[in-house]
């Protein structure tokens, strides 16, 4: 059974940091594509990073570059998200995803290409 589990959201004051934890599980083939989207109240679900092992890059989109990193152990099938210099407006729900096909992070970043989907993690910016 595939699984998806997030951890590590919460609670933060604005400029804080937090680091998000994805751990996968039960896929029988490898997937190529881990994922982090968020959806903040009464938004749409946006793509926020992603990492590839197709290429070994990462993708970060514009909102949240120079602030979060996201990364990699294949070893372990887990992904992180290291979030810093945290804003309220990074307050939402985060969703951790895979996709299984083989390509670079920023061109399979949409939520189209994700196969397999975390239940998320609040994370909330907030004096």
């Amino acid at each position: 059974q595939v699984q998806l589990v997030e951890s590590g959201g919460g609670l933060v004051q604005p400029g804080g940091s937090l680091t998000l934890s994805c751990a996968a599980s039960g896929f029988s083939r490898p997937f190529y594509v881990m994922a982090w989207f968020r959806q903040a109240p009464e938004k749409e679900r946006e793509a926020i990073s992603c990492v590839s092992n197709a290429d070994n890059s990462t993708y970060h989109t514009d909102s949240v570059k120079g602030r979060f990193t996201i990364s990699r152990d294949s070893r372990k099938n887990t992904v992180h998200l290291q979030m810093n210099s945290l804003k309220p407006d990074d307050t939402a729900v985060y969703y951790c995803a895979t996709a299984f096909i083989k390509g670079g992070s920023e061109a399979i970043c949409t939520e189209s290409h994700m196969d397999n989907w975390g239940k998320g993690t609040l994370v909330t910016v907030s004096s």
